[in-house]
């Protein structure tokens, strides 16, 4: 492919200098595929909510191999799961791969994994868990979309919805407004993801090249000293120090243990991320627990810390 071509004429070029391919738009009346990469269906009706957005947006959606296979707490075998994954991504008429739900389980299919690089790419839809495949996805420069899986759908603001449909359908997005930390502008390549699963990615074959991107991150339920450990593994193996900006989405349900001396998960970050000498922009609406704003993996943006916001396309 020309992406290969290009990697052998300059190897040395990083994720930042090479322009992802972008699968087609979507269109109303195209098919949709919803599979469940991760954990088992737990609800039932926040899925048909959630399919019900995208049908009522005019797509026909088709329920994957394994949507409602329980096995302990993945949605199936690893082996079900991947061939829901790979049908999916093999079915010419399907455009998009919707995540029903995260919970645990992506990473395990990549073990034996390899993306098809001679079909259509499709748009890869979901956030959380299934980071491990955004991310993997995206060491083939391949975008996809961090966004709310079909189980959180319903309870997401109807800005949200509209601005997930606008993005699909248009390739355009409004700015996103946070608060600066640090300040300064910086563009890349954006690479959103859950900090716990990427953190465990690190240093495997499906962690993206980080040199010059734009790094997104949320996380959920964990302790701000299990924040202040991953972190820190970033920090030792010099990555943070690899990316031009940093932008905090909500790290929702992350209070210490009751009863214990601790930082706030806010002291945490800032300490982490200090010293960094790039822009730097938290309370961004993305993750769980709230909305959570769309974003592309593997497109330009702006991070602007002086203005306070996060710009997808910028006029460059």
């Amino acid at each position: 492919c020309l992406e290969y071509l290009e990697y052998l004429i300059n190897p040395c070029k990083t994720m930042a200098d090479r322009k992802f391919q972008l699968p087609p738009l979507l269109r109303s009346g195209d098919t949709v595929t919803a599979i469940a990469p991760s954990g088992s269906l737990k609800n039932t009706l926040a899925l048909e909510q959630g399919l019900a957005i995208w049908r009522k947006r005019g797509y026909k959606v088709k329920l994957g191999l394994n949507y409602d296979q329980v096995n302990g707490y993945l949605a199936g075998s690893d082996r079900q799961r991947r061939e829901a994954l790979q049908s999916a991504w093999l079915d010419p008429q399907c455009k998009a791969i919707l995540g029903i739900r995260g919970g645990y389980g992506a990473a395990r299919l990549l073990e034996e994994w390899q993306w098809d690089l001679k079909v259509q790419p499709k748009w890869l839809i979901g956030f959380s868990d299934i980071t491990a495949l955004l991310w993997s996805l995206a060491t083939v420069k391949i975008a996809s979309l961090h966004a709310p899986v079909l189980t959180t759908l319903a309870d997401e603001p109807a800005w949200s919805h509209a601005r997930m449909f606008k993005f699909l359908e248009t390739g355009k997005l409004d700015p996103l407004q946070g608060k600066t930390w640090h300040q300064g502008q910086a563009t890349g390549i954006l690479l959103p993801g859950n900090l716990t699963v990427a953190t465990h990615l690190l240093r495997t074959p499906w962690q993206p090249d980080l040199t010059g991107v734009i790094l997104a991150l949320e996380d959920v339920t964990e302790y701000p000293y299990r924040i202040d450990r991953l972190l820190t593994q970033w920090r030792s193996l010099g990555l943070l120090q690899q990316v031009k900006g940093i932008a905090l989405g909500r790290f929702s349900r992350c209070e210490p243990y009751p009863g214990t001396s601790s930082w706030t998960i806010i002291e945490v970050l800032r300490d982490r991320l200090a010293g960094l000498k790039i822009p730097i922009v938290s309370d961004l609406p993305f993750g769980h627990d709230g909305a959570n704003a769309v974003l592309p993996v593997g497109q330009q943006v702006l991070l602007d810390g002086d203005r306070s916001i996060l710009e997808s396309n910028p006029k460059m």
